[in-house]
């Protein structure tokens, strides 16, 4: 059984991941990093050279191989559920917890990214936000068993709380 983390940038799931992942004596794996790796170049740069929907490929390809995996903690990226499959994919063996966060907090956390590129063209990156979460907030709530709101609790309390949902049998 895994512990499957989604949400948006910015809501903690890879520090929340790798703290989960130290306590349980897991491994914390990162869904993007594993993507990075995979490609051999940055997110920024598939998607500048072969677009979003190459992208979406590779990570469906990382999702199918890491749901294959056992007693891990995957961190994955923010449009993983974009995809059905790969939500069918990574439910399979795991708890599947979203870190949710209002849109306030998550411009303040990730607003100096640069690993991710724009995925709206013409909007501002409060717009974007806004816009993309509204439209993923339905896929990330069908997609999880579980949901954290993060934005009061500190990463320690965030891990304590994905603990507590990993221990309930």
């Amino acid at each position: 059984m895994n512990i499957v983390l989604i949400g948006y940038r910015g809501t903690g799931k890879s520090v929340a991941g790798k703290l989960v992942a130290e306590r349980l004596r897991m491994k914390c794996i990162s869904m993007d990093a594993t993507i990075v790796e995979k490609a051999g170049m940055s997110i920024p740069e598939i998607v500048e050279n072969y677009g979003w929907s190459k992208f979406r490929d590779i990570e469906s390809e990382v999702a199918r191989e890491l749901a294959k995996l056992d007693n891990v903690v995957i961190d994955t990226g923010g449009g993983v559920i974009e995809r059905p499959e790969n939500v069918e994919a990574l439910q399979a063996n795991a708890r599947v917890i979203w870190l949710k966060t209002p849109v306030d907090a998550i411009i303040s956390r990730i607003q100096r990214d640069t690993e991710r590129p724009s995925l709206t063209s013409e909007k501002t990156f409060t717009e974007e936000v806004a816009e993309v979460l509204e439209r993923r907030i339905p896929k990330y709530k069908s997609a999880a068993q579980y949901e954290i709101d993060t934005d009061q609790l500190t990463p320690e309390q965030v891990a304590d709380r994905i603990i507590e949902i990993w221990k309930e049998e």
